[in-house]
């Protein structure tokens, strides 16, 4: 046998997982890697205005803890979270409402990940998930990638309609219902109280667990705030409810919690340790100290008069910018306005033309578990000032202007 110079052919490797050939990426996320130009004003995304951020105030927390406890806070903590922060987000749900030990808390990096624990503490592959319809991006992708099947619950303009999510449970025998009750993403619609007690009766009657995702509902404008599904006794057993410091103080921190029956919490807790053993030590003991010397919902409110003015240009610029026969939501907080266009404009083909224009928005059919309503679109008010917001409307109006009807 003869040594040869020559490279053995190479065998391929193995395939990709089925879950990781399935599943797509965000089409946000795609949007605004097309769009990443400084003229285009970008309602694509829901970023929260950087300008609000109180960087005076965090950079303090993060100078204070390192000076004070520099070894904690940069060694490995606890999965579960560090007691400070807990203990706060506790007494923060406790005052809302919703009596919280700071046991009952998980801290997460990002109430993504909450998403992700949950999906991997209660979902096996071809179990059934509802969703609302339409439904947060980013859930649909987690839950995908489980290898759920994912259900929408019927609707109207008033969120999930509870018959008809009763009709579901029975005949889908789903794990969970996933719901953003609060200024919903993508649509900005509010469940009302009765229909949070009836989706509340429902999975305690029914046997379903209740995903409660809450990352806006601070970021109220104007009405009375809508007490928690989680709040209610007949379902408390059975809600996981999730929050964030994303909207409210930043998105970098990436810091979230989720609040569940100890069984599910546990579970996630696991599930945790084998994903990234615990949230950086340093952000959750700056965040805890914010919260103790800062207040943070003075903070907010602010941050809510800032949103209400913007959420009130894009408003009063939509029945300029959108053609004859537009409808779309009102928000009474949150980020977004969800708008419908008459049946023959396609908003998923007509963006590039759009994007043309220096503006864009997020095409409705991908916040579809089932059919979608590719008529649909999602506009963020909150990242621009009401001067940027009216220039882009009249940019948006001068792109589907020139698109062919």
């Amino acid at each position: 046998m003869t040594v040869t110079d020559s490279a053995p052919i190479a065998a391929p490797v193995p395939p990709l997982a089925a879950r990781a050939r399935a599943i797509g990426g965000s089409p946000v996320r795609d949007i605004l890697a097309v769009i990443a130009r400084p003229e285009v004003i970008n309602f694509a995304g829901g970023l929260p205005a950087p300008e609000l951020f109180d960087q005076e105030g965090i950079a303090a927390a993060f100078r204070d803890v390192l000076d004070e406890a520099p070894a904690r806070a940069l060694q490995y903590s606890t999965t579960e979270g560090e007691p400070a922060l807990r203990t706060a987000l506790a007494d923060r749900t406790s005052a809302r409402g919703l009596p919280t030990d700071a046991d009952d808390v998980l801290v997460t990096t990002g109430s993504q990940q909450a998403l992700s624990l949950l999906a991997t503490a209660l979902l096996e592959p071809g179990d059934t998930v509802l969703v609302e319809s339409p439904c947060y991006l980013a859930a649909l992708q987690a839950f995908g990638f489980a290898g759920a099947r994912i259900v929408a619950v019927p609707g109207d303009a008033d969120g999930l309609d509870p018959a008809a999510l009763e009709e579901l449970v029975v005949r889908e025998r789903p794990k969970l219902l996933y719901t953003v009750p609060t200024f919903q993403n993508p649509t900005g619609r509010t469940l009302s109280a009765e229909r949070r007690a009836a989706v509340a009766s429902v999975a305690a009657r029914r046997g379903l667990w209740v995903v409660e995702d809450d990352p806006y509902g601070e970021l109220r404008f104007e009405g009375e705030r809508v007490p928690w599904i989680a709040s209610h006794e007949a379902a408390r057993d059975r809600v996981v409810l999730l929050g964030s410091f994303s909207k409210v103080m930043a998105p970098g921190l990436r810091l979230g919690w989720l609040r569940a029956p100890d069984a599910l919490r546990r579970a996630c807790a696991v599930a945790k340790q084998a994903a990234d053993l615990h949230t950086p030590t340093v952000n959750q003991l700056a965040a805890a100290r914010y919260l103790a010397d800062r207040d943070l919902d003075a903070h907010v409110v602010r941050v809510a008069g800032v949103y209400r003015e913007r959420r009130d240009a894009m408003l009063a610029g939509l029945g300029e910018a959108l053609p004859d026969g537009s409808d779309w939501t009102r928000p009474e907080g949150g980020m977004f306005v969800w708008a419908r266009l008459p049946e023959s404009y396609d908003t998923t083909a007509l963006l590039p033309r759009v994007v043309r224009h220096d503006v864009a928005y997020v095409p409705g059919a991908p916040f579809y578990a089932g059919e979608p309503d590719r008529f649909t679109l999602r506009l963020c008010f909150v990242t621009q000032t009401p001067e940027e917001i009216g220039e882009g409307l009249r940019r948006l109006g001068e792109g589907l202007g020139a698109a062919p009807r």
